[in-house]
């Protein structure tokens, strides 16, 4: 055991994360013979297959699975434990992939900017942006999200925070809608049209539906829409009302929502919420993640520097 050949346990904690030889062999830069080869290496070492052919694909063994999650631990603290501990670093040098998870709405409104600032930081990093379809934090624990931007979760409390800005949400409708021929809009009026609602919502405004309820109201939700961008872009060519968080209606670097549309105030209050930055505290004296996630962070800010509230 005294020559354990570690570059071993980096292939095989990617060959057990992709299950195939080819996409392995691209992640690592090898051939795909290459790629093979160490496989074959891997099969006598722990004396499994490992990864087994099933129709045309390949899959994990019991003791591959077994093994994937402690693999996956090993391997990623021994790149913490050889990579160079200093405090400064020339950020303009750096080659890596920096992954950023937010929702649509951050996509549509600032992930530009963001490219914009960090290429003029860091030419040689390239940025890898996901949806943040819950607030799950296991991508942040296991490394394979840099950065998340959104409302804070709950079951990782050990995650880092910035704050960037309040959010809160507001009505949308197109130019010339009915309802705005009187205002402020009453609860009757809100629910006398009908309404285009993005999933992405979820129960945010769970108090409106409340209030709306108890006077023996509802909305007329007649359109279903994976986020808000999407509702925007229904409501402006429509006489649908979408409730989105008023960052969705531009901010001092991406300027104005998309022509054609106008914001109205809700007929009650909903509670304000905190749009945060997250990372885990792995990272946390990181000098080139701290470079980052610092630019991003100045950039958010400064696209919101005000709190948007209710009413």
């Amino acid at each position: 055991m005294s020559d354990v050949d570690l570059n071993l346990l980096m292939a095989l904690d990617v060959l057990l994360t992709e299950c195939s030889v080819t996409r392995a062999a691209d992640r690592l830069s090898l051939s795909a013979s290459a790629m093979s080869r160490t496989l074959t290496r891997l099969r006598s070492v722990t004396g499994d297959p490992l990864l087994v052919r099933a129709g045309r694909g390949l899959v994990p063994t019991p003791r591959a699975a077994e093994l994937r999650d402690r693999v996956h631990e090993l391997t990623r603290d021994a790149r913490v434990i050889l990579r160079p501990q200093v405090s400064e670093v020339d950020i303009a040098s750096v080659e890596a992939t920096f992954t950023v998870r937010a929702s649509e709405s951050f996509m549509e409104w600032l992930c530009a900017p963001v490219v914009t600032a960090v290429n003029q930081l860091a030419p040689g990093i390239r940025l890898s942006f996901e949806t943040r379809p819950g607030k799950d934090a296991q991508p942040l624990r296991d490394g394979l999200v840099d950065l998340e931007i959104g409302r804070l979760g709950t079951s990782a409390p050990e995650i880092r925070t910035r704050f960037l800005f309040q959010d809160a949400y507001v009505g949308v409708v197109r130019i010339g809608h009915p309802i705005l021929a009187s205002t402020p809009v009453t609860l009757e009026r809100f629910a006398a049209f009908n309404h285009v609602a993005a999933l992405q919502e979820a129960h945010a405004i769970e108090p409106l539906n409340r209030v709306l309820a108890a006077m023996g109201l509802k909305r007329n939700i007649t359109v279903l829409v994976p986020g808000y961008p999407d509702a925007m872009r229904i409501a402006r060519r429509s006489e649908l009302i979408a409730v989105v968080p008023g960052s969705c209606l531009g901010n001092t670097i991406s300027g104005c929502p998309p022509a054609g549309l106008v914001s109205v105030a809700l007929p009650s209050a909903v509670p304000s919420f905190n749009i945060l930055a997250m990372w885990h505290p792995r990272m946390d004296a990181d000098p080139v993640h701290r470079s980052l996630r610092n630019t991003i962070i100045a950039l958010c800010q400064q696209a919101y520097p005000y709190e948007v509230v209710d009413g």
